[in-house]
């Protein structure tokens, strides 16, 4: 078959005055100036990514969202008209559903900027509502239709809108903060590769089957219609693999998924290369700029592929980011100008002459632009330094800009000859298009200037303070790291001049926004900025403003309170606080005080002899139990956890308790020994001295604690430890160690406000042996093949713990008395599950040298403190 030069069908076999009827021109004209309007408001926010946060996001949500997706929407009904031979939908109905995506993509990006989840969501449900109805008029179209050799490729134009609705329920539950953070990243992967390879990339791929060698003006391949539906195959269900890998966590099927995708866009280059002739083409600035545009989809695909098959999802979530630039400017954009450059002419015009003079418009200084854009693409896709980046992003900025520059004269000179042409009639079809263009304008420009006023400098002041009086002066660092801010909570006097230096210590970039206030801008890694809040009258919250962030837990509170001395519970001088605690709490990249030692958990070898006597005295002790953050607590010993008691089977234990506190009571309780607590469990108080005696019949790893009612809060103020009894026969390892879990509640001990905590079960952190990330600062070292063994007791009070080592499998778990698994059977086990007061022990090899997380793997816990590192040599 061969293709009818100009048509756009591909010869299709529609006469052309069917796609140059007024109406149709004059939706293409008001549709047109819509993608004209996000386009225009897409560069408006990529130039301003130093001054304002979340420019970069707004950028690509504009132009993929707003310009894109009008375009698709516009095109794929017009195409999909053509290849099926069908009958054209009800104008007035594809009227609303266009005006229902762009009053969609306005309701989201104004949504996610003003964090109104409410209005995200809806904004969510009107787009996911309208393309739900496209979708199911592409449907519809193919029943009953005529068909045509081209008619399978409309399934790309189904596919990509089933796309573009899981996108948006992606997109949804990352902007709200709905995913949390531990699905975070991987529901981020899957969000970008649903978008840009289903709802962008499949209509791009079909459509180029039937516009490539139409822009060409040569013979289409007599098998197109059959790679079509193979290409179809192995790029749609390769994306529904990848995206559900990505969601799931799981790399291989991510790997395997993608690999389909790019075996698809492999064979479909294959065709469109063995399509180019050496005869002129219809339209070489098109031809080029789709083939530079093909060009950049196969080495995107080919570098995610890349990185997926060589990276840990936890690491992707940048590297992937940075191909997005990428795929936005290679791909889309130049698909956009190289379709609309051939395609415009010949929907807005009225016949041969003012076709041609409306391409020789869009064609001026074509190659110029091609060039300097795709050398913009080049600048960004090469791991250069960041000032290379900005000057290509500047590049294709001004390359697109150029184009459209181009495309205005073009549209209002279309726009003049219909209303000679059409009259009032057709003017009156096409209001629902320009209301919807003007209010995607008014709005997101309001959203931008009600956003740009306040000085983001790093001498901004915040708005709504007072300025700068004679209140004194404080400077706090401020972390952005691991989807929080450290500290997540800063106390300041009232009229304190508050100063917030703030770092970006993660791999992805943040912002820092202060209600009412001053923002940093989108900081990279290493990077920080000093935010002048100014005098602080009023308590207010911070935040980063990168969608989802904030709901994930992205935010600090800053808490005024009367005066410089009065704390509150967190900050009274006697309870052992240092400033760095009342100066905002838990910040665990911070580093402990001079001098600090980690709590030893190497477990000390049981004495030679059957009996164990022990000294215990109860006293209050002030205990380093952060970095930098100072606490009172109820000790045995004087740590918390108490001392760890080791023995065997048949052992005695004699201890000694010693009431040193002179405030209350204490007594003890050892699960490890079987009599009747009456009197040895009883509470003695303060001076009083008691023997507690029990015979270690069974073996285990055992919890002991204070018997003293209210035991949570003994317990909670670290009055607990562990008894360790061999198993008989229990084989020598490498290294042993003991690791006690726990919550920790900060505060002054037995107060409303921590007792509240205790109660309600929210601890300000967990922990290993006491201390919140101690072996991540100081981590448990080994050499390669040596083999471990690690006791576990879950000391609670509240909470039990998942123990998990990443990089390590275990081989033996013993878990309350009894082996679960041992070395030499053939399963393998990846956590150690321990409720409350429940003990065990695993083992493991490890193989060669690095360094081995080991964590709680309720990922919460993990975050706040109980994580720590084995550091293995060779």
């Amino acid at each position: 078959m061969h293709s009818k030069r100009d048509d756009p069908a591909g010869g299709g076999g529609h006469p052309p005055n069917r796609f140059k009827a007024s109406g149709l021109r004059s939706r293409h004209l008001a549709a047109h100036s819509v993608v004209a309007a996000w386009v225009v408001l897409a560069l408006a926010a990529a130039s301003a990514q130093q001054t304002l946060p979340v420019a970069r996001w707004l950028a690509i949500h504009l132009f993929l969202l707003g310009a894109a997706t009008t375009a698709i929407v516009v095109w794929s009904e017009h195409f999909a008209v053509a290849m099926l031979h069908a009958p054209l939908p009800d104008r007035r109905w594809s009227h609303v559903r266009l005006a229902g995506v762009n009053t969609g993509v306005v309701g989201v990006l104004t949504g996610v900027w003003a964090d109104l989840p409410v209005l995200t969501g809806a904004g969510c449900a009107l787009l996911i509502t309208a393309i739900t109805a496209h979708l199911v008029v592409l449907v519809r179209m193919g029943r009953g239709a005529l068909g045509g050799r081209l008619a399978p490729i409309a399934d790309y134009y189904r596919a990509a809108a089933a796309a573009l609705v899981v996108g948006a329920v992606l997109g949804w539950l990352l902007a709200t903060g709905k995913a949390g953070p531990q699905h975070y990243t991987g529901l981020k992967l899957a969000h970008v590769h649903v978008t840009l390879l289903g709802w962008i990339g499949l209509p791009v791929l079909g459509t180029l089957f039937m516009l490539w060698p139409t822009v060409l003006g040569v013979r289409m391949a007599e098998r197109t219609t059959r790679l079509a539906r193979r290409v179809l195959v192995l790029t749609g269900g390769g994306l529904a693999v990848a995206v559900a890998g990505l969601s799931a966590g799981w790399r291989p099927a991510a790997v395997c998924g993608v690999a389909g995708y790019a075996a698809g866009v492999a064979v479909a280059a294959q065709l469109f290369a063995r399509t180019v002739r050496r005869r002129p083409a219809i339209s070489a600035a098109a031809a080029w700029m789709l083939a530079a545009a093909a060009g950049w989809l196969v080495a995107g695909v080919v570098m995610d592929l890349v990185l997926l098959a060589v990276r840990p999802l936890a690491g992707l979530r940048d590297d992937i980011g940075s191909l997005v630039p990428v795929l936005l400017v290679g791909l889309v954009a130049q698909v956009l100008i190289g379709a609309l450059t051939y395609l415009l002419p010949i929907v807005l015009s009225s016949g041969p002459k003012e076709r041609a003079a409306l391409r020789a418009v869009l064609e001026r200084g074509w190659m110029p632009r091609l060039v300097v854009l795709n050398l913009g693409v080049a600048l960004l896709a090469l791991p250069l330094p960041g000032p290379v980046g900005s000057a290509g992003m500047l590049l294709a900025g001004a390359a697109g800009a150029a184009f459209l520059a181009l495309t205005v004269p073009v549209l209002v000179r279309s726009g003049r000859g219909l209303r000679q042409n059409a009259g009032q009639a057709a003017a009156t079809r096409r209001p629902v298009l320009w209301g919807t263009a003007a209010g995607a304008v008014l709005t997101v420009l309001a959203v931008l200037v009600a956003n740009s006023g306040g000085d983001t400098s790093s001498e901004a002041s915040a708005a709504g303070t007072s300025g700068a009086g004679t209140g004194p002066t404080r400077t706090v660092t401020v972390t952005l790291a691991d989807m929080r801010i450290r500290p997540a909570r800063i106390e300041v006097a009232a009229g304190t001049s508050l100063r917030l230096k703030v770092v970006n210590t993660d791999s992805q970039r943040h912002d820092l926004k202060v209600e009412d206030g001053p923002a940093t801008p989108m900081l990279a890694k290493g990077h920080s900025r000093v935010l002048d809040v100014g005098q602080v009258t009023e308590s207010r919250e911070a935040w980063c403003t990168l969608p989802g962030h904030r709901a994930a837990g992205m935010s600090m509170d800053i808490i005024v309170t009367g005066d410089t001395t009065d704390t509150g519970d967190t900050a009274s001088a006697h309870d052992g606080h240092s400033a760095t605690t009342t100066a905002g709490g838990l910040d665990l990249s911070a580093d402990f005080s001079p001098g600090w030692q980690p709590r030893d958990a190497d477990l000390a070898p049981a004495s030679g002899g059957t009996v164990h006597e022990i000294e215990l005295p109860a006293a209050h002790t002030t205990v380093e139990v952060a970095p930098g953050v100072k606490q009172q607590m109820w000790t045995f010993g004087g740590t918390a956890p108490g001392p760890t008691l080791h023995g065997k089977v048949g052992d005695v234990f004699e201890i000694t308790l010693v009431n040193d506190d002179e405030s209350m009571g204490h007594g003890i309780d050892f699960h490890a020994g079987s009599l009747a607590p009456d009197r040895p469990m009883r509470t003695i108080q303060p001076g009083e001295r008691l023997v507690y005696r029990f015979r270690a019949e069974k073996a285990g790893a055992w919890l002991y604690h204070c018997s003293t009612a209210p035991m949570l809060q003994h317990m909670g103020n670290g009055m607990y430890g562990a008894v360790v009894i061999d198993p008989p026969g229990l084989k020598k390892v490498d290294h042993e160690y003991v690791l006690v879990t726990s919550t920790l509640y900060l505060g002054t001990p037995g107060s409303t406000a921590q007792v509240t905590k205790m109660t309600n079960g929210t601890p300000d952190a967990w922990v290993f042996n006491g201390i919140a990330s101690q072996y991540a600062k100081r981590p448990l070292k080994m050499k390669a093949g040596e083999r471990a063994r690690f006791w576990v007791v879950a000391a609670g009070p509240s909470d039990g713990i998942a123990f998990h080592v990443v990089g390590t499998v275990f081989d033996t778990v013993y878990k309350e008395g009894a082996y679960l698994l041992e070395p030499d059977q053939p399963g393998g086990s990846q956590v150690l599950d321990l409720a409350t007061a429940q003990g065990g022990f695993v083992e493991t090899t490890f193989p060669e040298a690095g360094h081995y997380a080991f964590v709680d793997h309720d990922m919460r816990h993990a975050q706040a403190g109980a994580h720590g590192t084995v550091e293995v040599s060779d």
